[in-house]
């Protein structure tokens, strides 16, 4: 591939990944104002990565974590952002996602797409340590925000403790230290009072 042709795929892919900061979550900023966006929760999972990896439950290259984390929300662009709590959407979430993937990290020179792709696939098997670690920060972060915005999210949308559980019932694999933090810092302050519902 001529070096001209390369770096116009380059841009191509970096104007098209601009469109991640209009895909909307239900998460809300720390100060309850508005929902974060996709492009927001993947810096902050960034930083938080860079911040506690010490907790991973198992050594991981902390650059590939965090190149992972900036990259696993890309395939909203065309899928959209699934609600974690909406089993509706859930049901065709993969098959979206996949057609997306293809789109979206084939827009790049083969050899960077490749590692792309090879990269968002790692994250969604969940089996090497950084995975483990990407999908721990991809769960605790929401909960952080949701506790710093007195439960505004789960409040809205009746969410119940069992759906947080299940949620996160591999969050322990990436880090059990952070997991028993966010359950007993997030979670079980707004479940005590009623922001989170009781099964």
């Amino acid at each position: 591939m001529a070096e001209k042709e390369r770096i116009e795929k380059q841009f191509d892919f970096i104007r098209e990944i601009d469109k991640e900061k209009f895909i909307g979550r239900q998460t809300y900023l720390s100060d309850a104002r508005r929902k974060e966006n996709d492009a927001e929760h993947a810096w902050h999972m960034a930083i938080m990565t860079v911040l506690l990896s010490e907790y991973s439950n198992e050594e991981i290259d902390v650059l590939k974590t965090v190149t992972m984390l900036l990259i696993h929300d890309l395939v909203e662009i065309d899928a959209g952002d699934t609600y974690a709590y909406d089993e509706e959407g859930n049901k065709t979430k993969r098959a979206r996602e996949l057609a997306a993937a293809d789109r979206i990290f084939g827009l790049l020179p083969k050899d960077q797409g490749s590692r792309f792709r090879a990269l968002w696939d790692e994250f969604e098997a969940r089996e090497t340590a950084e995975a483990k670690f990407a999908h721990a920060m991809d769960h605790v972060q929401p909960l952080m925000l949701n506790a710093a915005t007195e439960g505004k999210s789960w409040i809205e949308h009746g969410v119940r403790l069992s759906q947080v559980l299940k949620r996160n019932q591999s969050t322990g694999d990436g880090s059990e230290e952070l997991w028993e933090y966010a359950y007993e810092n997030f979670i079980s302050p707004n479940l005590e009072k009623g922001r989170i519902e009781k099964d």
